[in-house]
């Protein structure tokens, strides 16, 4: 549903205006050039309907005395004798174009106006999920980002036919209108920032204006507006665009791990695995990806045919697929909820964090990528530099432009991985009578409590020194503009108990099955230890030796809500394919190799009826979800990375590093919800007043 909302505007005013977009959906909008540059023609936009009424600035002065009529037939001109004079009762709203500046199409922003409803991020969220049948809107956004292919910024970025500098924009594309003016009323507009020639154009006054004004100088807009009477009257306003730069650092739940950008096709064909120490008879099949034209079987010495790059073309795409970094993640969503929610803010959003990031490794240092995409598997660079390098880079290249630039808001969650978390998952979720358990243990990738509490309390105090001693000489001085959002506990059921055991969620691997005594070890942990120390070290407390100015702004309001949608959540709601074919008894594949090759879902529906993003009762990716959304073979593994794609450890990795025990696009919606309100303290904004919407109700049996 369209709608027009002008904040602050009595019912009557908010009614004009949205009468007077309705009425423009019908002409373009007029562009006039930059300042200082001629009136040029309406160039069209990629959509040039409007999608919502900017905030109103407030009018300025009083109502003019009656003048005296014009001659007939003569259009009134200000200094001409007609008296002109300065109204409160007309309005000159405006609003930033695509504001969102990650996104070069205005087209992909509009999506997120119209989702939005006042009720928040996960609302929103899932509104476009379900508009998009459960496949995701960042599947058509991806490829229309400031972002090259190796999942960089870009330094110039053609935004809506216009180049930008990206990290120091020069100017911003504004749309204006009045839109309570008279019906059938021409508007004589003028535009003067006071250092360049002023602008001018006559229009119909509800058809928007858009232009380019300089940023950090004031524009002062004037609407001069002839009546039937031969009076004048003008609005007017001045357009100031604040640009906001904001960081994202951090781990795999800044990220946006376990929500690619666009998921992983399969096919309902059978792909082989094998099992360590295994014969061919504990081979085992699962969906394999679809447009993979390999060998499909576990015959024969894989690897030396091509079979591997033909593979890791049909990956899932990400924003940056070294980092598994998403448009999903809360870090992306909380800025452009920033955008979407005031008109005269432009955000550009510097997204850094990297799945795997440690403060040491991924902070501080460089470290290993997640996925190599790009031709020759060995011409291009495996390891991501340091985020805070990465980020004083960035701020250079912005100061080139704007030596007075600097950061806003830096968004961060970091930690996890220094406490050997997903080595904590690892022993919760792996049989102890399996090979894979053996293998996995000699490797160091799985880790009990007791070594998770020795990480907290040894190396966790001393590397959280070192990141607020260098986020203070990134971003100059005091912390309080670093908003840290902490992590949810995963394994919690609604009334605060710990998940129960079994394979519900993690049959995609023989080896899998939740240990439930592990797991409410786990969970104590998280509670009682990992979530209260990180929150001290951020807020300097507890014991935590900090400086002058390190305090942290800290957001943890999403922790409850997420204890209603741990892993092992379920409701009558969810997905039918999920409630069909992830079999609670953990027995959803064919254990026969002959029927596995045909079709390894017992379920009998189609692979393709999976859907990613629908909404769910769980905000935590299972082993099966991140199989079905992600499939990744990822880098890192050292020198036991494997040549063969059947290979045993590739059949474990695929099922975990997609983003098992993650956040869903909801759960990050979520988090986001709550970064949202501390964002919005930190840049000194205010909470927007929710708009009033009238749409049909949903049938009853429509899930909501």
């Amino acid at each position: 549903m369209r709608r027009a909302v002008v904040a602050g505007l009595a019912a009557l005013f908010a009614m004009a205006a949205a009468h007077a977009f309705a009425q423009d959906e019908l002409r373009p909008p007029v562009d006039i050039g930059p300042p200082g540059g001629p009136t040029r023609p309406a160039s069209p936009p990629v959509d040039i309907t409007p999608h919502a009424v900017p905030q109103a600035a407030p009018p300025v002065g009083t109502a003019p005395a009656a003048g005296t009529a014009p001659e007939a037939g003569a259009t009134p001109q200000p200094g001409s004798g007609t008296r002109v004079g300065i109204t409160s009762d007309l309005d000159v709203s405006w609003e930033v174009k695509n504001r969102f500046r990650l996104f070069r199409y205005e087209s992909d922003f509009l999506k997120h106006v119209d989702a939005e409803r006042g009720d928040g991020i996960v609302a929103a969220e899932q509104r476009l999920a379900r508009s998009t049948d459960g496949l995701g809107w960042a599947r058509t956004t991806i490829n229309g980002l400031c972002i090259d292919a190796f999942g960089k910024l870009m330094e110039t970025c053609e935004r809506d036919g216009e180049k930008e500098n990206y990290l120091s924009p020069a100017d911003h594309r504004v749309g204006i209108l009045v839109p309570n003016a008279p019906a059938g009323a021409s508007c004589a507009w003028t535009f003067d920032n006071g250092a360049d020639p002023a602008q001018a154009i006559t229009v119909p006054c509800q058809e928007e204006v858009r232009l380019r004004v300089r940023s950090g100088r004031p524009t002062v807009a004037t609407a001069d507006i002839p009546l039937p009477d031969g009076t004048i009257k003008r609005a007017t306003t001045e357009i100031l665009v604040r640009d906001v730069l904001i960081a994202g650092l951090g781990d795999s739940v800044a990220s946006g791990e376990g929500n690619p950008d666009r998921p992983i096709t399969l096919t309902d064909e059978g792909f082989c695995f094998r099992r360590f120490l295994g014969t061919s008879r504990s081979d085992y099949f699962r969906p394999g990806r679809a447009g993979f034209t390999g060998n499909k079987t576990c015959e024969g010495n894989i690897g030396s045919d091509g079979s591997d790059h033909d593979w890791a073309q049909h990956r899932a795409r990400w924003m940056s697929a070294a980092c598994h970094r998403s448009l999903y993640g809360y870090q992306v969503r909380t800025a452009l909820a920033l955008a979407v929610e005031n008109p005269h803010l432009a955000v550009t959003f510097l997204p850094l964090a990297c799945t795997g990031a440690q403060i040491g490794k991924g902070m501080l240092d460089t470290q290993i990528a997640s996925e190599i995409v790009c031709p020759g598997r060995g011409s291009c660079p495996r390891t991501v530099p340091a985020q805070l390098m990465q980020l004083r880079d960035l701020m250079a290249l912005a100061r080139r432009q704007r030596p007075d630039r600097s950061l806003d808001l830096v968004l961060l969650t970091v930690g996890a991985n220094d406490v050997r978390f997903s080595e904590l998952v690892a022993n919760a979720i792996i049989l102890d009578q399996s090979a894979e358990r053996l293998v996995f243990s000699r490797a160091g990738l799985i880790a009990s409590v007791e070594e998770a509490k020795a990480a907290l309390a040894s190396r966790l105090p001393g590397d959280f020194a070192r990141l607020r001693s260098a986020l203070k000489s990134v971003i100059g001085g005091d912390l309080k503009r670093v908003v840290y959002v902490s992590y949810s506990d995963p394994a919690l059921k609604s009334d605060g108990t710990p998940c129960p055991g079994g394979r519900d969620g993690f049959d995609i691997h023989p080896a899998f099955a939740l240990d439930a005594e592990r797991v409410r070890q786990a969970v104590n942990f998280v509670e009682q230890a990992f979530l209260p120390r990180i929150k001290a070290l951020a807020l300097c407390a507890g014991g935590a030796v900090c400086q002058d100015g390190e305090r942290m702004t800290f957001v943890d309001a999403h922790q409850q809500v997420f204890a209603e949608h741990g892993v092992c959540a379920r409701d009558a709601s969810d997905p039918s394919f999920d409630q069909e074919c992830f079999a609670a008894d953990g027995q959803s594949f064919h254990k026969s190799p002959i029927e596995g090759a045909a079709q390894p879902l017992k379920c009998g529906r189609s692979v393709h009826d999976f859907r990613a993003y629908a909404p769910r009762a769980r905000w935590i990716r299972t082993a099966n979800d991140s199989y079905f959304t992600a499939m990744t073979y990822p880098e890192g593994l050292g020198p036991a990375q494997p040549a063969d794609i059947h290979d045993a450890t590739w059949g474990v990795a695929s099922a975990v590093y997609g983003g098992a025990v993650h956040p869903t696009a909801e759960g990050h919606a979520a988090m986001a919800d709550a970064a949202l309100a501390a964002a919005r303290d930190v840049l000194g904004l205010v909470t927007p007043n929710a708009p009033v919407v009238v749409e049909p109700l949903p049938p009853a049996s429509q899930s909501q």
